[in-house]
């Protein structure tokens, strides 16, 4: 709980300037010097779970009796955009998911496609680093699926998410690395409780990375992209909240 409401102070803290930061615990998260012991154990966190878990372990999974009866969306709930506008206009039969980098096959991937793929449909649980949490039920093809159609060559590392919505002008992005990408519950899911996505949920594709928090699972993704490293994403910390808010790269749960 203490890391939730460190983060949930940092983005406070980025909202409305550290002039305004009130409390004590706002104040250490304000100071470099702490901000860096603060995230430190990251690494080490990543480093337990992969060693004290076997790498495919599922994230529970729940019963249709258990499901939240309203699965509330957060962050962006409209890209805006004149691009995205337009492919809402017209069913996103414009939609195609571009799968490149350092991989063999570069694809190019409709919406049907997408929707015509072997998929997994799993109830879990949503953790927001906000404090909230929802169970839901996702359906769509195993992101590992595509990764292995499009041949992933040997120096790749992570996997990179480009997403529709913009953030100070940029597309907003995340990433992780191969041993989530091929987890068995992390998909695209294309549906939520046997309904498509809708636009607040991320339609027409978002990530589902079920062993991490819910900052991690993109919406609106429009690319993947294989990468060696992730210096020369961003501001090199592999996402946009990691970048600008000194979230954790590794968010597991």
């Amino acid at each position: 709980m203490s890391s939730l409401i460190t983060r949930r102070s940092l983005v406070m803290g980025a909202t409305i300037g550290a002039g305004a930061l009130l409390t004590g615990c706002d104040k250490i998260a304000a100071n470099p010097e702490a901000r860096k012991i603060l995230f430190m154990g990251e690494d080490m966190n990543r480093g337990l779970q992969r060693a004290l878990t076997n790498r495919n372990a599922l994230a529970p999974e729940f019963s249709p009796a258990q499901m939240s009866p309203i699965f509330r969306s957060n962050g962006t709930s409209n890209p805006g955009t004149a691009e995205y506008t337009a492919m809402v206009a017209n069913n996103f039969a414009d939609y195609q998911l571009k799968v490149g980098g350092l991989v063999d096959r570069p694809l190019s991937v409709s919406l049907p496609q997408i929707r015509q793929m072997p998929s997994r449909a799993q109830i879990t649980r949503h953790d927001c680093v906000e404090g909230w949490s929802a169970i839901g039920k996702w359906q769509g093809p195993k992101l590992g699926a595509l990764l292995t159609a499009a041949g992933l060559q040997k120096s790749a590392r992570y996997i990179v998410f480009t997403c529709a919505d913009l953030f100070g002008g940029a597309n907003y992005y995340e990433s992780v690395d191969l041993v989530d990408a091929f987890h068995p519950q992390t998909i695209l899911a294309w549906a939520l409780n046997d309904q498509v996505l809708d636009v607040a949920h991320g339609a027409p594709v978002r990530l589902r990375v079920e062993r991490q928090l819910g900052y991690k699972h993109a919406k609106y993704v429009m690319a993947i992209d294989a990468v060696a490293s992730l210096a020369g994403i961003g501001k090199g910390k592999g996402g946009y909240w990691e970048d600008n808010v000194d979230y954790d790269w590794y968010a597991g749960i």
